[in-house]
């Protein structure tokens, strides 16, 4: 008969993948990729969208089908401005956003969009402010810093300081990134790839909270370990969770990319590029960054209790 003792002596332990030992090259990496776009949002600036910078929203519907390249060309040579034209709805339905106003502009797109062909019918005309899109920017802006603040809040309470500032610092790193690319690339930012960075900052401190979790588990169950070693059993055992969650949410944003059209494009960018990241930060932002301010157990060990509650005396 097998010895148990001898055949668990006998077993592999599991293989722990040594995330930290790049965590300074990955930091290093990952400020030089923050300070590009701080300088690209700084210094080229945001491409704003008719919800931020006003302008107009025009809805066609044409007789037959059309393509949204067609009728953009045809704007174009009509001497309107960067015409963003989109399909919505059904192949005969445009959107057509302008940066630009006034009394007799839907009649001068219906002109240009017809082109000779049978005139589309205007079903819906919008028009935004220059204020309006100003306030709107504005409370967009603050959103963000609330969310982040709350998240600072939040994870200084369940867990430790030192958590909290990598934890705030990785989703910042997260935000950052996103709205950068859209500045690097020239991409148009509206209310729609706002909430998208909205999303991002919730999905990637959840990813985070999750590694954290883990963390003061083992913190507090594994008895021998530097912090490092700890950390680096933690990210391999939610490595699995990590990965398979970032996959499956992906595909369905890749769905969207593929198939939702002009009007969900950005949108479904936003979202790659902020989960992509913000599976990176839970490890090497939010993790690395607490090891690095010197995170140790009995940051995450409960309080001690006096004897006096253990043996009855007051």
């Amino acid at each position: 008969m097998a010895n148990p003792t001898a055949s668990a002596a006998a077993a592999p332990k599991p293989r722990v993948i040594p995330f930290m030992a790049w965590r300074r090259p990955a930091l290093l990496f990952s400020a030089a990729l923050t300070a590009l776009c701080i300088g690209a949002i700084a210094f080229k600036g945001l491409v704003l969208g008719l919800d931020f910078s006003g302008g107009a929203q025009i809805e066609l519907h044409f007789p037959q089908p059309v393509a949204a390249e067609t009728v953009r060309d045809r704007l174009g040579a009509a001497g309107f401005a960067n015409p963003v034209v989109a399909q919505f709805g059904s192949e005969n339905d445009l959107m057509i956003r302008l940066h630009e106003g006034g009394e007799d502009l839907a009649a001068r797109v219906v002109a240009a969009a017809g082109a000779g062909d049978a005139a589309p019918e205007v079903k819906r005309v919008d028009f935004v402010g220059p204020q309006v899109g100003a306030e709107l920017r504005d409370q967009g802006g603050i959103a963000l810093l609330v969310s982040l603040l709350g998240i600072l809040v939040y994870v200084a309470i369940q867990f430790q300081y030192k958590f909290a500032l990598g934890g705030v610092l990785a989703v910042t790193h997260d935000t950052i990134i996103t709205v950068g690319f859209f500045a690097l690339f020239g991409l148009e930012f509206d209310l729609t790839v706002l909430a998208a960075v909205l999303t991002v900052i919730g999905y990637s401190i959840n990813d985070t909270i999750v590694v954290f979790d883990r963390l003061r588990e083992n913190f507090r169950l594994v008895r021998k370990g530097t912090p490092e070693e700890i950390m680096d059993l933690s990210m391999t055992q939610t490595l699995e969770r990590t990965l398979l969650t970032s996959v499956c949410t992906l595909l369905v944003v890749v769905g969207l990319f593929l198939l939702g059209g002009d009007v969900l494009r950005n949108f479904s960018i936003a979202l790659m590029v902020g989960i992509v990241f913000g599976t990176y930060s839970s490890v090497y932002v939010a993790s690395g960054l607490a090891l690095e301010l010197g995170v140790r157990r009995e940051d995450l060990l409960p309080p001690a209790k006096d004897d006096g509650e253990f043996d009855g005396r007051p």
